[in-house]
């Protein structure tokens, strides 16, 4: 049976509510102090990257891209047990996202993006995450990188669904 632009819409909300829940799960299995590196790769499975911190401590990237509007960001103490857990794809850390930042640096906050578009002939490269307003609308955070890999300026709008509107 053939499936509207409507019906795979509502599929793929439906499937990403149900990753959004499995993460609900998995993250109340964790807890500040007592969940250990082990714990965490047993609920989340591999990292996409692992970052080193100062002292010793790590924080593994989970990327839920691009079907999400998440990223999760979990910091491992030198002790082995988990000391943060953060949703990165917010308002606050996009704030944080200003002109000069690297490639790195914006990664480093962010996560993985959904997209990345290069523009030659601008000598730009943009790059898009996927994330929540709070409320029922969609939206874009894009960061915008000049030829030498530092951010030139970052906006957050509205995503319009595939076919307009």
């Amino acid at each position: 049976m053939a499936m509207g632009r409507w019906g795979a819409a509502v599929v793929a909300a439906m499937a990403v509510a149900g990753l959004g829940g499995c993460d609900l799960q998995r993250i109340s299995e964790l807890q500040v102090g007592t969940s250990t590196e082990a714990d965490v790769r047993s609920r989340f499975g591999e990292p996409e990257r692992v970052w080193d911190e100062p002292g010793g401590a790590r924080t593994f990237e989970y990327n839920r891209q691009p079907a999400g509007a998440v990223n999760y960001m979990i910091t491992i103490g030198p002790d082995g047990r988990m000391s943060a857990l953060r949703q990165v794809l917010t308002p606050a850390e996009f704030a944080q996202i200003t002109p000069g930042m690297t490639v790195d640096e914006v990664r480093r906050r962010l996560g993985k993006p959904m997209k990345t578009m290069s523009f030659a002939l601008k000598g730009e490269t943009e790059w898009d995450w996927r994330w929540n307003d709070g409320g029922t609308r969609p939206m874009i955070f894009t960061a915008v990188f000049g030829g030498d890999g530092r951010v030139l300026r970052t906006a957050s709008v509205e995503e319009i669904p595939q076919g307009g509107r």
